[in-house]
């Protein structure tokens, strides 16, 4: 939410200066002063109500799946084109004062427009895109106000936050244009399939006894973890076994979480080592001797449907390689689909144990479980 407030405050102080600048329009808002104003509130504007539409999808407050409708990139486009043809209608006359309140509207419209079309499974590269138009409106805002620091921190954060979209969609295998234009070559999210399919779960003591006689753990923290706020367990989980001799590591996803580097900071609040993080390139190789790969909550990052079935949403997209693992729990609450809205073939492994519950209270069991085994 900081980078939608700090649109909005832009995009707002473009609006102050506008009226404000207006008994002098002739001289002081005339040229490139006029480009950056309309800028600056077109891009604040439009990412402030945008990151309110990707806050609601990560919250689950609107649907996480795709919003489609009807000439849907017809409409968006149209907007889009009538709020710059306004925009360049009070560039070149600045004294319409009645037409800019239709551009601003037109703006915070586009912005939702722009966001509901994509799904939820993407909203972390779409998070890093709109931290980009933050920054590019910062900058923009700059250039009115005649002020160097905004200049260089806006272009800063714009271009730093481009350059981390365009890294995202590169680790979710997604070209940049289809996260910019939303529904422009989206796939879709199919329906999850209703078919009965076996799984096998375990009680937290049969998980402590799996983690007891293992010898290398390797733990993939995902967004479940972030909700149930459990990562101070995890780090007690990771000092018991550490204890043990067992060797534990921590596979992070570029795309865990509901942000880029998510999983990064949550591990870091709770103090584990950084030299036990591996990235996705760096742990995949890993996984086949790997005793025991212990997943919380990460759903999408973890399905090998993502490398056998081209017709699944997620078909091309890197994802870590738990499934290759000796034994696979999976703390997880239900076995609802994740962000892309697609069953994950994971949990219907032989191999594969459902620990079904809160990633907090299932973890604290666990821990009450290891405790008991060493003094026996």
């Amino acid at each position: 939410m900081s980078h939608a407030c700090g649109a909005l405050a832009a995009a707002l102080v473009g609006t102050a200066e506008f009226y404000q600048r207006q008994p002098h329009a002739s001289t002081e808002l005339s040229g490139f002063v006029m480009v950056a104003l309309i800028v600056e509130t077109l891009l604040g504007f439009l990412t402030f109500t945008g990151s309110l539409m990707a806050m609601g999808k990560l919250q689950e407050v609107l649907p996480q799946r795709p919003i489609t409708y009807p000439k849907q990139n017809v409409i968006n486009f149209l907007l889009f084109a009538i709020a710059l043809g306004l925009g360049i209608r009070l560039i070149l006359v600045p004294t319409d004062t009645y037409l800019f309140p239709v551009f601003g509207g037109l703006a915070l419209v586009f912005g939702v427009l722009l966001i509901i079309p994509i799904g939820g499974a993407d909203m972390p590269t779409v998070i890093a895109l709109l931290n980009s138009y933050a920054g590019l409106s910062a900058c923009a805002m700059g250039f009115a106000l005649d002020n160097k620091l905004l200049i260089i921190a806006g272009a800063l954060d714009g271009s730093s936050g481009l350059i981390l979209s365009i890294i995202m969609c590169k680790a979710m295998n997604r070209s940049f244009t289809n996260v910019l234009f939303g529904a422009f070559g989206q796939i879709q999210a199919t329906a999850v399939k209703t078919e009965n399919r076996p799984v096998r779960s375990a009680s937290p003591e049969e998980a402590a006894s799996i983690l007891e006689a293992a010898g290398s753990v390797i733990i993939v923290p995902g967004y479940g973890l972030a909700v149930a706020q459990a990562q101070h367990k995890i780090r007690e989980l990771f000092d018991n076994l550490t204890r043990r001799g067992v060797d534990v590591k921590f596979a992070i996803h570029p795309v865990a979480g509901r942000m880029p580097g998510h999983m990064n900071v949550l591990l870091a609040e709770a103090d584990i080592p950084y030299d036990r993080l591996f990235e996705m390139d760096d742990i995949n190789g890993e996984f086949p001797q790997c005793d025991v790969a212990l997943v919380i909550g990460a759903n999408d990052v973890t399905n090998p449907a993502a490398r056998t079935d081209k017709g699944s949403p997620i078909y091309g997209m890197p994802i870590l390689d738990v499934d290759k693992a000796h034994t696979v729990m999976v703390i997880k609450r239900s076995m609802s689909p994740g962000f892309a809205g697609i069953d994950n073939d994971l949990y219907y492994m032989d191999r594969t144990l459902m620990l079904f519950g809160d990633a907090k209270v299932f973890v604290s069991e666990i821990l009450k479980e290891l405790p008991a085994k060493v003094a026996a």
